[in-house]
């Protein structure tokens, strides 16, 4: 056995004295999920016409794109907190959301006309979106990221971003309920602006707090 596999199982063996993995996994996932939405409620609340609004496709695809966000990057993280997990394979399923924001981008494209296309893409609260996910999502990333240490990531850098990344996703699915821009335009934009905002801080921290 080569020095780093050893180095590795030891570290895997080590932390599965306690809470098995995968359980830390679920546990983290239910108190980020729970924390969001508490700060989601206290900090903004739904739209006030967001019972309407299930009704149009475009607000229903956001929680669409960003759950399937939430659950590719949730498989990611649980495949990148295991030495030897098959992350490649959990990887392809980030593929996903922007495969489905591509087609609703060129949907919208073809219609509504080309004049309301800036209009569509900056939307009316973009700055909301970048403040207000980044801050529904920071106390669930410190969970994720407590749920990462509990294993033995190789990489602590990218662990911390991909924890990043499911934070970011649980985050825009709640902010989504808030937010008055619909067109798969602005969601391809600010949604993805804000959840990177979450991607660094989560590589930052991971880079020292997931070190062993």
């Amino acid at each position: 056995m080569e020095t780093n596999d050893l180095i590795k199982a030891l570290a895997t063996d080590t932390r599965r004295q306690g809470l098995p993995l995968g359980r830390a996994w679920i546990a983290a996932l239910v108190v980020a999920v729970l924390v969001a939405a508490v700060v989601f409620f206290a900090l903004l609340g739904p739209r006030p016409d967001a019972g309407a609004a299930l009704s149009t496709v475009r607000f229903v695809f956001k929680f669409i794109v960003t759950v399937a966000l939430a659950v590719a990057a949730y498989r990611l993280a649980v495949a990148v907190s295991r030495p030897g997990g098959n992350w490649r394979a959990a990887l392809s399923g980030l593929l996903v959301a922007p495969l489905l924001l591509v087609l609703s981008v060129l949907l919208e494209l073809v219609a509504v006309p080309s004049t309301s296309w800036a209009a569509r893409l900056i939307g009316t609260n973009s700055m909301v979106c970048l403040t207000f996910v980044p801050l529904i999502g920071v106390i669930p990333l410190v969970v994720l990221l407590l749920a990462m240490r509990h294993g033995a990531p190789v990489n602590a850098t990218a662990a911390g971003a991909v924890s990043g990344l499911l934070a970011g996703g649980i985050a825009a699915a709640f902010y989504a309920a808030h937010c008055p821009d619909d067109s798969p335009l602005f969601v391809a934009v600010w949604y993805p602006l804000a959840i990177a905002i979450l991607v660094s801080l989560g590589a930052l921290l991971g880079r020292f707090f997931l070190r062993w």
